[in-house]
């Protein structure tokens, strides 16, 4: 029962963090994007968007990252059989893909909070994509408890993102066309 316990911790920390980060993500775009109204309201939205990044990142993100984190351990303590599991090394090696992608997100919190983040909008509306990868992923091998045919939910995933990214272009082109005119 206790592993039940644990197991559903776990899952609600995940779901937390990966709140945490697909917004913060969402706050980099808008603090971004803030740089091209006029003053004083680029200010005033740079000053706002700050409050919410570290808010978000401090309160809710790390915490839900360091408790996901500290229940996942504990569920190897519980049942050490899941680490004879291959599927478990491929997401444990996910989880390692979704560590470095959350100390990247931290760089880019620091670097609104020193008033030096150099990336556009476009950039963190891609990046906003790998935390999404990474959960299809982990998503599909916790279910199908397969070390490889989760691939084939990621191929299909990564197709419809680069059908998206072209349908994206196209629309920007055809709207900067008409601009033209």
């Amino acid at each position: 029962m206790a592993y039940l316990y644990l197991k559903a911790l776990h899952v609600i920390f995940v779901v937390c963090w990966f709140a945490g980060l697909f917004y913060i993500v969402r706050l980099f775009v808008y603090y971004v994007e803030a740089n091209a109204k006029p003053q004083p309201e680029q200010d005033i939205l740079k000053k706002q968007y700050r409050i919410m990044t570290n808010r978000l990142w401090n309160i809710i993100t790390w915490p839900a990252a360091i408790l996901t984190l500290i229940f996942g351990i504990s569920l190897f303590v519980v049942n050490p059989y899941l680490l004879q599991q291959p599927w478990m090394h491929v997401k444990l090696l996910f989880v390692v893909f979704l560590i470095a992608y959350h100390l990247k997100c931290h760089q880019f919190v620091k670097q609104i909070n020193n008033n030096t983040l150099t990336k556009t909008s476009s950039f963190f509306r891609i990046w906003n994509e790998g935390a999404t990868i990474i959960l299809f992923s982990v998503v599909f091998l916790v279910f199908l408890k397969n070390a490889f045919n989760w691939i084939f939910g990621v191929v299909g995933l990564l197709g419809l993102a680069i059908l998206l990214m072209i349908g994206i272009k196209l629309y920007k082109q055809i709207r900067q066309r008409k601009g033209n005119e």
